[in-house]
């Protein structure tokens, strides 16, 4: 006999299946020897009061063994003579835009300027070791895309936009645990994503398609309004329509288009800071408990959002458990990004705490941004620009390496000098700053009220244990590349489909996956395969 149950629990019973099979024999009035097994539907926390509960819906299964899987799986035929599709950028954007394609029938080529997600990761370790930053191999670019390591949590509220089941079950089927399908806010974890990226390639290469690495796209191949393919760093040339899912760093794509009169269009973007605390400290605050979580909560986590003076101030991308990592993807650059490992072990909690742009607020957000480089405000690059000045700022803030200028919470609200700084999980090491001094007033002054109003409905999160990161610049792309809402063609160049993140139309993990799916699909429309 098969039971669902919907159960609100403590967070001791809902340890592990042993301790929920306890549970299930209370409420049912089942002998725990007749419950076989317990598989976890739903799961979430309830916070809000002291005493925590966790909610769980559950598949119970009575004098029986589970038959059914824990997660749905696809079939991948071999597509070795089917038409050629070309895929720029190795991404979740492109890799489930890839998967879509091989269950279309079609032959994905996928090209990526960055190295695998192993190789990579030795890139990634030179620039904390020696600040050297690998313009072509870093947490922007490479085998994975900017997820891999940098968290690999997969909440979204795109669920209109597509199936995000498919999305999770296909992550299941690849490696990642089915943990993910029931957590309210499913998380990979950082150390477990690269083995699941790996089998998705063997999975392409494995059916007839190709993976290229370190190969860069320099040009798309125009027949008469027509892409057809694109040239590449190698010399190589690759033939097929074209989905373009470059990741929200490759400026070189976007001046690219725009030098070439492809339209594009500024986007609005979100800039600020990485804001770090002991997790001690937010285990505290979140479960209203002076031992924190204690044995069986995992890590807290927090989401703040108010308006100053007509725009957003909101944390974005909470780490619980995590680090902040340097996030460059060039030189004369620093940004700064955060992540977890699976376990979010760590002793600090950190977040994206930044300021919502719009591209009207570019004249004014330049007024006190170093540089003779500055685009028109009407340009497509415009915000892009100002991204670029802001982080060469900070570099040269940060004493020209990857050595993050920072301040104290509260020292930054009464504009004193942190002249000590607190111990951080951000391994280039910190300068103190007076980050107000330097950073655009429309930013510094938004978080300082913004932070002034978190403290207030929060008791204890504005506090000088409290460390301030810059700068998170790299939330979202700021170009957004024109496609047509029906097709996912580009609006004037047929074959060409703008994918994910980098072109504006994803904003993490799972949403750029299932905007990949959309745009192979669109792909199979143009070739009359669905």
């Amino acid at each position: 006999m098969i039971q669902e149950l919907q159960l609100r629990i403590l967070p001791q019973e809902a340890v592990n299946e042993q301790a929920l099979k306890v549970v299930v024999s209370r409420e049912t009035g089942f002998e725990i020897s007749h419950v076989w097994a317990v598989r976890v539907l739903k799961r979430s926390i309830d916070a809000r009061q002291r005493t925590i509960y966790i909610n769980v819906k559950l598949r119970v299964f009575i004098d029986e063994e589970p038959t059914e899987p824990e997660f749905q799986s696809i079939e991948y035929k071999d597509v070795s003579s089917g038409k050629s599709v070309v895929v720029v950028g190795a991404g979740p954007g492109g890799l489930f835009a890839a998967l879509r394609l091989i269950e279309l029938g079609l032959r994905p080529i996928v090209v990526e300027r960055g190295k695998n997600v192993r190789d990579r990761k030795k890139d990634i370790a030179l620039i904390s070791r020696e600040q050297k930053v690998n313009s072509e191999s870093n947490y922007s670019f490479g085998e994975g895309g900017a997820g891999a390591y940098s968290d690999g949590k997969l909440y979204t509220r795109s669920k209109k936009r597509g199936s995000v089941d498919k999305i999770l079950n296909v992550f299941c089927q690849f490696g990642a645990s089915t943990s993910i399908l029931s957590d309210a806010h499913p998380h990979i974890g950082t150390d477990k994503l690269p083995r699941v990226i790996e089998n998705i390639r063997k999975q392409i290469i494995s059916c007839g398609g190709e993976v290229h690495f370190e190969t860069r796209m320099d040009a798309l191949i125009i027949r008469k309004d027509e892409v057809i393919g694109i040239e590449t760093n190698t010399g190589e040339s690759f033939f097929g329509p074209v989905i373009l899912a470059t990741g929200h760093s490759a400026r070189d794509v976007y001046r690219y288009l725009y030098d070439q009169d492809i339209p594009i269009e500024a986007k609005g973007i979100a800039v600020g800071v990485r804001l770090e605390h002991p997790q001690q400290l937010i285990d505290q605050i979140q479960y209203h408990r002076r031992e924190g979580r204690g044995k069986y909560l995992p890590a807290a986590e927090y989401s703040f959002v108010t308006q100053v003076r007509g725009r957003g101030v909101y944390s974005f991308c909470m780490c619980p458990g995590g680090f902040v990592v340097p996030a460059a993807s060039g030189p004369r650059q620093l940004v700064v990004n955060g992540m977890s490992p699976s376990n979010r072990g760590s002793r600090w909690a950190n977040s994206g705490m930044v300021v919502e742009i719009r591209p009207e607020d570019y004249p004014e957000l330049m007024s006190r941004v170093q540089g003779w480089n500055k685009v028109a405000p009407d340009s497509p690059l415009a915000l892009m620009n100002f991204q670029e000045l802001v982080e060469e700022d900070c570099w040269m803030n940060g004493a020209m390496r990857q050595t993050a200028p920072a301040q104290r919470m509260c020292d930054f609200i009464h504009s004193k000098h942190s002249f000590d700084l607190p111990e951080s999980s951000y391994t280039p090491g910190l300068i103190p700053s007076l980050l107000s001094l330097w950073l655009p007033e429309f930013i510094s002054s938004r978080l300082r009220d913004a932070f002034l109003h978190f403290g207030k409905v929060s008791k204890g999160f504005l506090t000088n244990e409290a460390l301030m990161i810059a700068m998170e610049t790299r939330t979202s792309a700021p170009i957004r590349i024109l496609r047509d809402k029906e097709n996912f063609q580009h609006v004037t160049l047929k074959g060409l489909f703008p994918c994910g993140e980098g072109a504006g139309y994803a904003g993490g993990i799972v949403s750029a996956a299932i905007d990949g799916e959309r745009c192979a699909e669109g792909v199979g429309q143009l070739l009359a395969v669905v």
